[in-house]
């Protein structure tokens, strides 16, 4: 039998957690109760205020394959207050050193601007933890010598697969998409 995976399109203000102690909504509420109840644990996480494509999976061994770092990468649409320069692009593709280690993106594409915000497509082989506003966090914006800050965050992508639910809803992964991913 093929693994089974489902996708979540996870809003701002739900914790990945399966209870919380300070009692916030989490990914869970959004969930049938059978997800809970069958052991569905989430596949990496996304932060309180970003958004977008999160996988849940029941057995281990597939939690760990689409979590090992470099295996698969992860599509990120940024909407960053600042302007975002060539030169950033080129630090961000070498690495950029943080207080909490280097921090690097595998491709970074500016898509465009609105005012005084920059709208970036982001690649990474790995997550670490906050590592999209970290990195742009240690870039300056030329304009104003203040870091750059990240207002929205969406996953959009995890390999080939394409985040395609609304806010909020979930699906299960078809046998294809399963195996495609692992």
């Amino acid at each position: 039998m093929a693994p089974r995976l489902l996708m979540l399109h996870k809003p701002k203000g739900y914790v990945v957690t399966c209870s919380d102690e300070k009692g916030r909504k989490t990914v869970y509420d959004l969930l049938p109760e059978w997800a809970r109840a069958e052991g569905w644990m989430p596949a990496g996480r996304l932060d309180l205020e970003s958004r977008g494509l999160l996988l849940f999976a029941r057995e281990g061994k597939v939690l760990d394959a689409l979590t090992r770092p470099g295996h698969l990468l992860k599509t990120y649409e940024v909407w960053v207050r600042g302007l975002v320069t060539p030169e950033h692009v080129g630090r961000a593709l070498r690495g950029v050193e943080t207080p909490e280690g280097l921090c690097r993106a595998r491709g970074v594409e500016v898509l465009g601007r609105a005012g005084p915000k920059t709208r970036v497509r982001v690649v990474l082989d790995e997550g670490k933890n906050r590592h999209i506003r970290r990195l742009f966090g240690a870039l300056q914006d030329p304009k104003f010598g203040t870091p750059l800050k990240v207002l929205e965050l969406k996953r959009t992508a995890i390999g080939d697969l394409v985040l395609d639910v609304p806010s909020g809803a979930w699906r299960l992964l078809s046998d294809a998409e399963c195996a495609r991913l692992l």
